[in-house]
């Protein structure tokens, strides 16, 4: 069996049909868009990156599900039907 050469659009397709990738940037998002709610004036670096670092992991488990069905639409609505 041949190896596939590792191209740029072949890296970009992969990161765009994994998973990990949407699960990731949702749960930097939800890290993003809920910890300045929860900060308060008086936490350290520390305290704020702890904060954000818990919510961008509670955003990655719940993300599962919608990631997976994120990447089986764009799997369908690219290649098509037929596309694996």
């Amino acid at each position: 069996m041949s190896k596939r050469p590792v191209t740029p659009t072949y890296v970009i397709f992969y990161i765009l049909f994994l998973p990990d990738s949407w699960r990731i940037l949702l749960g930097i998002g939800l890290g993003s868009l809920l910890g300045p709610h929860l900060i308060e004036p008086g936490m350290d670096t520390a305290g704020r990156a702890m904060i954000f670092l818990m919510l961008a992991v509670i955003g990655y488990t719940v993300s599962g599900v919608p990631a997976r069905w994120m990447t089986k639409g764009l799997k369908k609505w690219i290649l098509g039907p037929g596309g694996r």
